[in-house]
């Protein structure tokens, strides 16, 4: 273990983040949702489809000792306001209740650059998550995953991850000592899956990356990240899947100045699609998966080696091998489909085949934002 990796400690002594923690969260969460209803609802003209439907998952959600299991949510992503933007449409009662509200994965370079910055998106329920393309930490294997998969499981777990002796980027400061975990073996952060009160967590995830704006609002090619979130998590979530359209013309990659400030006046739909038949879906994936994490152990055990892994660690054959990668690869392109059925719902034609596998995207050559040889804009975040 290198200098500033984090040790397992005891599990937490309270089920549950401290009060002015939660009150914090519960503030920055409702008065971010506040504003976005009254943007989508007094600015724009907004559609939503599915609601209802979505409110009962979550009605079912409220009592957390009464879940049997995570949720996943996953959609396209074609702003970068679709996150908190999307959740206005929720009713109140949401906004301030952050033990029943969504967990999402967010750019360590951009929402993570300073304590602020750490501090606001880690009360908002945003896990750092590094990208490849701006971090030698960024990958489908780094900590935040780990973390995610742990949110949507059961508890308890067999270890936590702790370190008493770092400073933390975002500790709780209203309460002595606390449950961490890093990112980079320097930072630290709160592991919120160590407390009870956050078992079986809602995720929202999206798995393009980017932003993606299409003029046949087509979806880009799905990261392998969230194949983990199903392959992993036990048991296996609840998995819905989303549709935006028209937030990509409220900040288009291609807007001039003031880039900054949000486009009023628009049309947006948010589509919350049926719930996924996850083991009709998942189940035959996850049988194979569930054997080849067997296999593994058993190969381990042969030759001596500890097998008490944490949730979320994997040995080289587990992240590298190919029957692993083809697995990962499949889930994803399975969600991917599942989204593309909300898409088509809205009557939008079926998009090319070819669409949706990285190798059509690698054809862009090395500029990775702006303007694509399709006629789509791909941004930064």
């Amino acid at each position: 273990m290198r200098e500033g990796a984090m040790s397992p400690p005891s599990s937490p002594s309270n089920a549950y983040l401290s009060r002015p923690w939660r009150f914090t969260s519960s503030l920055i969460m409702g008065l971010t949702g506040s504003l976005s209803k009254s943007f989508l609802f007094g600015l724009n003209r907004t559609e939503v489809i599915g609601l209802d439907r979505f409110v009962n998952v979550l009605e079912k959600r409220k009592d957390v000792n009464g879940r049997e299991r995570g949720l996943i949510t996953v959609s396209n992503h074609v702003s970068v306001l679709d996150d908190p933007l999307i959740w206005g449409v929720l009713p109140f009662r949401y906004a301030f209740d952050p033990g029943n509200h969504r967990w999402s994965l967010g750019s360590y370079d951009i929402c993570f650059q300073n304590k602020f910055l750490s501090s606001f998106f880690t009360y908002g329920q945003v896990l750092p998550t590094h990208r490849g393309a701006y971090s030698k930490h960024g990958g489908l294997f780094q900590p935040t995953i780990s973390q995610a998969i742990r949110l949507l499981s059961s508890q308890p777990f067999p270890k936590a991850l702790h370190h008493p002796t770092l400073q933390s980027a975002i500790a709780d400061p209203f309460s002595s000592g606390s449950l961490a975990y890093s990112t980079d073996g320097i930072d630290n952060f709160p592991a919120p899956s160590g407390y009870p009160s956050r078992k079986h967590s809602w995720i929202h995830i999206f798995p393009e990356g980017r932003v993606h704006q299409h003029p046949t609002k087509s979806l880009r090619y799905f990261k392998w990240g969230v194949s983990r979130l199903i392959l992993e998590s036990e048991p296996l979530p609840e998995i819905i899947p989303i549709f935006i359209d028209g937030n990509q013309d409220v900040m288009h990659e291609a807007r001039e100045w003031p880039r900054f400030i949000p486009r009023a006046g628009k049309d947006i739909r948010i589509v919350f699609g049926e719930m996924v038949d996850g083991e009709k879906v998942f189940g035959e994936l996850r049988e194979k998966w569930r054997r080849l994490v067997k296999m593994q152990k058993e190969a381990l055990i042969k030759k001596g080696e500890a097998i008490n892994w944490e949730m979320g660690e994997l040995t080289e054959g587990l992240k590298y091998g190919t029957e692993a990668v083809a697995l990962r690869k499949e889930v994803t392109l399975r969600i991917r489909q599942e989204v593309l059925k909300v898409r088509k719902s809205l009557g939008y034609p079926d998009e090319d085949p070819k669409a949706g596998l990285v190798e059509t995207w690698i054809e862009e050559g090395d500029k990775a934002i702006g303007k694509m040889a399709d006629g789509s804009y791909v941004g930064r975040t």
